[in-house]
């Protein structure tokens, strides 16, 4: 046989064997029939359908209820001295700071020394006027000159009631030179300065009313159409401390350019909370049916879940599925795959599609206790 025929023999052997290969359908580099060597030996699950929480997830930042800024509501004075400071709790009543009050005690005496006066000079007017009275039917006196003796003792009593309300006055100055809290809380910010002479209406302290504080969360309007008040809140306040919480108001207006309301939860008392922190929550809107799969099954690519399904000849598909909620070390599968599908359980991240495995017996599946979360 000459060489020629050889080598032509030799391609259409090649040739024969590239149709057959690609007939078969089967990846040179893949596993190939029954008698392929398995890439992986592998367990399967399938899907469990449970009763799991919805929730509606949100972040805002952590606000007092109310707060209260205490002022001084005297001028022209010194600060002489400071009772509390950042971070203390305070009862409604207690002295905050107080003000010198050497010349308020000095306007005082001098206000109750004029209105010593102004009552005295009302007592005479009165009595002058009852003893003209009772001698006007002697003619002693004229008509203009009764009537003299009782307008001055009206202005006497006018004279009076003005001193009276000058002392006062001064009485309230003299209060003014403490400051107490007007309720139970805790000091968030402090701008008095001992040795200052401050202005009336001058902040000095602000305070947390109550110490209550409230996570202002911010929603879209869809989500705000399934917000209650009453409905329970979960605050994270650090990275594994959560705060309990229900709503207590929703805002009636939506932001025009954001297309995002507010809504305010009460919180419990967390020493991990602090107003002005940025954080995250969770409403519950109650319970609803889930099909999950443990987190091992599910394998991350080029940002898509997948998970690989056991199909027959013992051999893999990639499927695309979408993801939802996870609770604990499963999570949901919103779409992709079939409630009695039987999926690769651990291990997937080494599979491709099309791989040939030996399957073992099926994972255990969760227990029955964690059907209600």
């Amino acid at each position: 046989m000459s060489k020629t025929k050889i080598i032509l023999s030799v391609v259409v052997l090649i040739v024969i064997v590239a149709v057959v290969a690609t007939r078969s359908g089967k990846n040179p580099q893949a596993a190939g029939g029954a008698s392929g060597k398995p890439a992986l030996t592998v367990t399967t699950v399938t899907p469990q359908t449970l009763q799991w929480p919805q929730r509606v997830l949100a972040s805002g930042s952590v606000l007092a209820w109310q707060e209260a800024i205490i002022g001084a509501e005297i001028g022209g004075v010194r600060l002489a001295e400071l009772q509390a400071n950042i971070g203390d709790r305070v009862n409604k009543g207690a002295v905050l700071a107080t003000f010198a009050d050497e010349t308020v005690q000095a306007e005082l005496r001098q206000q109750q020394a004029a209105y010593d006066e102004a009552r005295a000079r009302y007592h005479e007017a009165q009595l002058n006027a009852q003893r003209a009275m009772q001698i006007k039917d002697s003619s002693a006196m004229s008509a203009q000159e009764l009537q003299q003796f009782a307008s001055n003792a009206e202005i006497a009593e006018a004279q009076m009631n003005a001193a009276e309300a000058r002392l006062e006055s001064a009485k309230l100055k003299l209060r003014y030179t403490k400051v107490v809290a007007p309720d139970d809380g805790l000091i968030s910010s402090r701008s008095a300065t001992v040795g200052a002479v401050v202005q009336s209406g001058a902040e000095l302290f602000r305070l947390i009313r109550q110490g209550r504080l409230e996570w202002r969360a911010e929603l879209t309007d869809v989500q705000m159409q399934q917000i209650r008040v009453g409905q329970k809140v979960q605050v994270h306040a650090g990275m594994n401390d959560v705060v309990q919480g229900s709503v207590t108001r929703i805002s009636p207006a939506i932001d025009t350019q954001t297309r995002n309301g507010y809504v305010y939860i009460g919180l419990s008392e967390n020493k991990a909370l602090k107003a002005g922190m940025f954080t995250q929550g969770e409403f519950e809107l109650g319970q609803s049916a889930a099909l999950t799969l443990p987190q091992s099954t599910v394998v991350m690519r080029d940002g898509y879940a997948y998970v690989y399904k056991v199909v027959p000849e013992n051999r893999v598909a990639q499927i695309k599925v979408a993801t939802g909620r996870r609770v604990g070390e499963r999570i949901e599968i919103v779409s992709g795959i079939a409630a009695d599908a039987a999926v690769v359980a651990g291990g997937a991240g080494f599979l491709s599609d099309g791989d040939l495995v030996r399957v073992e017996a099926a994972a255990a599946q969760a227990p029955a206790a964690k059907n209600n979360l």
